[in-house]
């Protein structure tokens, strides 16, 4: 079976979550995600490579890639990148933008990277938010509705008390439950399942 994906236009992280979401459908075959950027190429080859496809590019113009990706059986070692651990994963926010440098670009990647999160399997177990991440989860947050939607799922997401007092946005909570530091502690000891964003 041959499947098509015309990501042109999309913004990141689209391309990626439209191939994963033909590759999750597909038994077996070729799908063919088109691309108009670099970076949209290069990620949409890191997915197949990270998941065991073979694949093949082909660059029509400067503007138009072809990634060609083999679905066949997946190899034991491309197992490893997708252990069942990462249901128990907790993600910590501690601000409502990503990364330094810019704010305006991190409030750009933080909505992208929670957006994201709900169009990837499996979700994560936790979402913790504390200081200025409790921003995204009360009212006016541009990331709501993909939140309320995680949590639908069975995601549990927990924003900080002493934070929303602080704050004084108590009562403009909108998604999940309010927490205290021991739960928070207990989200965040062990190492390996935890993630902090901020």
């Amino acid at each position: 079976m041959n499947i098509e994906v015309d990501a042109r236009g999309q913004a990141c992280p689209k391309p990626v979550i439209m191939t994963k979401k033909e590759l999750d459908k597909a038994e077996s075959g070729i799908i063919t995600t088109i691309v108009d950027n670099e970076v949209a190429k290069e990620n949409v080859s890191k997915l197949a490579s990270s998941l065991g496809y073979e694949y093949k590019v082909d660059k029509v113009s400067d503007n138009e890639y072809y990634i060609h990706i083999t679905k066949g059986e997946v190899s034991d070692e491309a197992n490893v990148c997708i252990p069942d651990t990462f249901k128990d994963m907790t993600i910590a926010f501690s601000s409502n933008t990503m990364g330094k440098g810019s704010e305006e670009l991190g409030k750009i990647l933080i909505k992208s990277f929670i957006y994201t999160l709900t169009e990837a399997t499996p979700y994560p177990s936790t979402l913790v938010f504390f200081n200025g991440g409790v921003h995204l989860t009360c009212e006016g947050s541009e990331v709501l509705e993909d939140l309320k939607k995680l949590e639908q799922e069975g995601v549990e997401i927990l924003s900080c008390g002493t934070c929303l007092d602080f704050f004084e946005k108590k009562d403009k909570l909108k998604v999940g439950g309010i927490t205290n530091m021991y739960v928070i502690y207990e989200k965040l000891k062990n190492p390996m399942n935890t993630v902090t964003i901020g």
